[in-house]
């Protein structure tokens, strides 16, 4: 409770301290334009949660960056639909966070298949499998 008191304390600060410099009109505006903006990524979520399906089946990000990814999209959507300046700086930075991640995962190798060191072939080695109906091999 003490926490949603300083936020809700931290974002009347904000936001009226703005507004006074930029004005009321101008604070609506990007109040309706931030808001609009949370609503555009919610709509373009679907696409956004198949093409990260896509990057964790080809290996290119992990469990975690998917979970990440995906958590902190939403998370930054519903900040920005919420009016005050406070939460729609927190959304930006996060939405920004993101933006790079994706940068990066695109430039990174993808994930190796295993975890065991690469090792050389050796051509004279034969793998083979004996499969025997013997019982005394059971």
């Amino acid at each position: 409770m003490i926490y949603f008191l300083i936020y809700l304390f931290l974002e009347v600060i904000l936001t009226v301290e703005v507004a006074s410099r930029i004005g009321g009109l101008m604070m609506f505006a990007e109040i309706m334009v931030s808001a609009l903006l949370g609503i555009a990524i919610l709509f373009n979520f679907r696409s956004t949660l198949i093409l990260n399906i896509m990057e964790l089946k080809e290996r290119r990000i992990n469990a975690n960056g998917f979970y990440q990814r995906n958590l902190l999209s939403l998370l930054g959507a519903i900040l920005l639909i919420l009016p005050g300046i406070l939460t729609d700086s927190i959304a930006v930075l996060i939405h920004i966070v993101l933006l790079g991640s994706l940068i990066v995962s695109r430039f990174m190798p993808k994930y190796p298949t295993s975890n065991q060191p690469h090792q050389p072939k050796d051509d004279n080695v034969i793998d083979a499998e004996i499969i025997s109906d013997s019982p005394a091999l059971r």
